[in-house]
């Protein structure tokens, strides 16, 4: 006897996406996409696959992405160590340096895509997760960091998102984060009996992530931690009040976080996060911010930018909450028919009122009337097309409404198929 074949399941924290949802994925999408344009973004898209020292350069190797969570495998074929992307700016900018996109203009961009880092899945953080990445290369001033946000309102209010709010900070410039740095290492050793493993070993080479503890105990400590925003210099500080000026004048509130770091090594200036607290722990929506220095970090000529990163399951769980994202019927118009010609007569039927526009089923294979109609049904299709012998004798439809919103719910009525279209559109 041969033994049963054990059943495959998806990888843990990679999750399928199934028909109903993936509509309203797609749905989602198209707002996204529209939203994108109407400000001027185009699309690009690069590869799943870097080499991991794009990432560990432009991150950072002190980071919990690149110690602990990249998905990172030697190539057999040449040895090159590669890495699925955790995050999809580094691979933006390597793009934009190696296509020399910044030569004659700055560019507005954005990505749809999967990433991927080695986590503890739970609610709103998996595995294999997905992102809207906007980036906006080469423009220095605060008015392309409002765009960016005054954009994401826009978004929210488009999805019918109430309770996402706007913290913002700014990280000044590497000298100004110098000393910072030294007044926070001299704070952490002063407190070094509270610091917990992690804080121990990023005191002296991360020390600003040490402030972005969750661990309850080290709270107090980080809230008495020299402030990064009172190292600002002048040109620093007129950025961000240049910055809130604009979003007081777009009627963005905000509130200010001098702890909001972010979980990348490349940023600088502006920070911001658009959180919630509908998602339990895992509040953050969105979250962006300045990486001036990055473009030349990575080989390319210094070039300002700024982006930012929406995670899609986390928006479209929001969104399920609200019903926001209607999910669309499988079908507008269901054909149901009886018989071997009015089967042959319905395949062509499905492409006339295709071409029309209508998107449309034609029941597959052989069945009752009774069983094709509660398939239609279940479709949401609005109205269901019928074809039997008489219907091919006079090469008519039979049309019966299935949603009140198509005509009067239940009726029925005899349409000749030359005029079937333009019945339908009217």
């Amino acid at each position: 006897m041969t033994q049963a074949f054990q059943k495959i399941a998806a990888v843990r924290g990679m999750n399928d996406v199934l028909p109903g949802e993936g509509t309203r994925w797609e749905q989602f999408e198209e707002i996204v996409r529209d939203w994108l344009r109407s400000y001027g973004y185009r699309n690009v898209r690069m590869p799943i696959l870097e080499h991991t020292r794009l990432f560990t350069r432009g991150i950072g190797e002190v980071t919990d992405i690149v110690e602990k969570e990249m998905y990172t495998f030697t190539d057999s074929l040449n040895g090159d160590s590669l890495t699925m992307r955790p995050e999809m700016t580094a691979g933006v900018v390597r793009a934009a340096i190696e296509h020399n996109l910044l030569y004659d203009r700055p560019q507005r961009v954005y990505s749809i895509g999967p990433a991927f880092r080695h986590e503890r899945p739970q609610r709103g953080r998996y595995r294999q997760f997905h992102q809207i990445d906007v980036e906006a290369l080469g423009f220095a001033g605060p008015d392309i960091d409002a765009e960016l946000i005054v954009m994401l309102s826009r978004l929210w209010k488009r999805l019918g998102l109430t309770d996402v709010r706007l913290e913002l900070n700014s990280l000044g410039q590497p000298a100004e984060r110098a000393a910072h740095r030294a007044a926070l290492i001299a704070h952490l050793e002063q407190h070094r009996d509270v610091l917990d493993e992690d804080g121990q070993r990023r005191m002296y080479s991360n020390p600003l992530r040490v402030l972005d503890t969750k661990n309850p105990a080290m709270q107090a400590m980080a809230d008495s931690a020299p402030r990064l925003f009172d190292f600002l210099g002048d040109e620093s500080r007129a950025h961000f009040d240049g910055l809130c000026q604009l979003l007081g004048d777009a009627g963005i509130e905000y509130r200010l976080n001098p702890r909001l770091v972010r979980g990348l090594d490349y940023y600088n200036s502006t920070v911001f996060e658009w959180v919630t607290d509908r998602l339990g722990s895992q509040g953050t929506v969105c979250g962006g911010g300045r990486y001036d220095g990055l473009i030349e970090l990575l080989g390319g000529k210094p070039a300002p930018a700024i982006g930012f990163a929406i995670g899609v399951e986390r928006l479209l769980d929001l969104c399920s909450q609200t019903a926001s994202i209607d999910i669309p019927p499988e079908c507008e118009v269901y054909v149901v028919h009886q018989g071997p010609d009015a089967q042959r007569l319905a395949a062509r039927v499905g492409e006339q009122l295709r071409d029309a526009g209508f998107s449309v089923i034609v029941h597959a294979g052989s069945a009752s009337f009774k069983s094709q109609f509660k398939r239609a049904d279940a479709s949401g299709a609005r109205v269901a097309v019928i074809l039997g012998a008489d219907e091919v004798a006079s090469q008519t439809a039979s049309v019966k409404f299935l949603r009140a919103e198509a005509g009067s719910e239940g009726s029925q009525q005899q349409i000749a198929l030359d005029r079937l279209a333009d019945v339908l559109k009217s």
